[in-house]
């Protein structure tokens, strides 16, 4: 796709933010509800409650729209990551570690079926410079939380560890899982036999 991916303009006054928020969930309901097929800008509109014109004020195409839930959503895992593995909150490692797991599984649990277009999304927009770096500062974010808790060879433990689980957390999301806990159960299985860290954790 070669269709320009950024907003027109950045909104700054309330009315414009909830305009845009606007615009932005009705792009979402319609993926969940209808399918890309059916994502048009004047769909979008439609859904949103205000006019063409209004819309092009601040998306100049629907692949701007859908690359910017792309990028609200990579940011709010991003910072979810942050919060969970944060220094001085009082929590131990292994606590923080299981905040961690819940808050990649919320990802993708929380609105599977708006996670997998999206992933599909990422396949069809130019947006690998971004993906690259999400990743890169999920990784850092992670081997530093590891290097924190003692772990050997941090880098190489985030690299696996972040990898294994996106792949377990995926094939859940594939297959129609939605028991969050479950998945969380076995998701930490995982985590504490890689690190060593003994007998599995109940919820």
């Amino acid at each position: 796709m070669t269709a320009p991916l950024h907003p027109r303009k950045n909104p700054r006054q309330a009315r414009a933010r909830a305009t845009v928020t606007a615009i932005l969930e009705a792009a979402a309901r319609i993926l969940v509800a209808e399918g890309l097929e059916r994502l048009t800008t004047n769909r979008v509109a439609e859904v949103a409650g205000v006019s063409i014109g209004t819309l092009y004020q601040y998306f100049p195409t629907k692949e701007a729209i859908l690359a910017e839930i792309l990028r609200d959503k990579r940011q709010q895992l991003l910072e979810d990551i942050r919060a969970a593995t944060a220094e001085g909150t009082g929590e131990g490692f292994e606590a923080r570690l299981s905040r961690l797991v819940e808050a990649a599984i919320a990802h993708q649990l929380g609105q599977p079926t708006l996670a997998r277009s999206l992933e599909y999304l990422d396949s069809l927009l130019p947006l690998e410079a971004e993906t690259q770096a999400l990743k890169a500062a999920i990784l850092e974010r992670v081997a530093g939380f590891l290097a924190r808790g003692g772990v050997a060879r941090p880098d190489e433990s985030a690299r696996d560890l972040v990898a294994a689980l996106r792949g377990m957390i995926d094939a859940a999301g594939l297959a129609g899982e939605t028991d969050r806990a479950a998945l969380f159960r076995r998701a930490m299985r995982l985590v504490r036999g890689y690190l060593d860290l003994g007998e599995g954790v109940s919820r």
